[in-house]
């Protein structure tokens, strides 16, 4: 009936446009019960990493080929960091996918650890894990500031071909950055934003 394959397409499920480009990651949102009060597991990161070194993250990494899905490479990469076997963890849910303008695609997962105890460290990826109770976060206003992003040419870009050349008139984007004080430590970028989210679900009243 058609030339091409178009029926071939009832049923699929769509995936976010330009993810086979994209850095592909996930990450696990820990909880852990510490004297019996409710924590999130956060990491920091060894200052040997060739990527953000030093910086304060969740555990979690990019998804390899030999993953089934995004879920269980949060726990995967999770087990390897922290020295946890999967039966220590429970995934409760996935939280919203992160797309970043910076080529770079983010699965979110909310799970529970079940003893604190078993969490050891990696020296090679952990420089120090570390919690912070749950309602901290329900209950501190974080500083939120918008970070500008703005279109840039090449060299090569055909921008004779587009009206109004390089005077286009692109949409202004910005990046939603969020920082938590908590000690002597400051959480942001991409780590406060999932954070973020992650409160806004489970205290809105709706």
């Amino acid at each position: 009936m058609y030339k091409y394959k178009i029926m071939n397409l009832k049923g699929r499920y769509p995936n976010i446009l330009g993810h086979e480009e994209a850095f592909q990651s996930a990450v696990l949102l820990p909880l852990v019960d510490l004297n019996d009060q409710l924590c999130l597991l956060f990491e920091k990161r060894s200052d040997n990493l060739p990527h953000q070194p030093g910086e304060i993250s969740f555990p979690g990494g990019g998804i390899e080929p030999d993953d089934a899905n995004p879920m269980q490479a949060a726990v995967r990469e999770t087990c390897e960091e922290l020295g946890l076997s999967p039966k220590n963890i429970e995934v409760i849910a996935p939280l919203d996918i992160m797309v970043s303008p910076f080529n770079l695609i983010i699965y979110p997962f909310i799970a529970v650890i079940d003893n604190y105890v078993n969490v050891k460290p990696s020296p090679d990826e952990v420089a120090e894990a570390f919690y912070v109770p749950l309602d901290f976060f329900v209950n501190y206003q974080p500083m939120y500031k918008k970070l500008p992003l703005a279109v840039a040419y090449s060299e090569d870009f055909p921008y004779e071909m587009i009206p109004h050349g390089r005077n286009y008139p692109f949409r202004k984007g910005y990046l939603p950055q969020f920082f938590y004080l908590w000690e002597d430590r400051v959480i942001w970028g991409l780590t406060a934003r999932i954070i973020n989210h992650f409160i806004t679900l489970i205290t809105d009243p709706t």
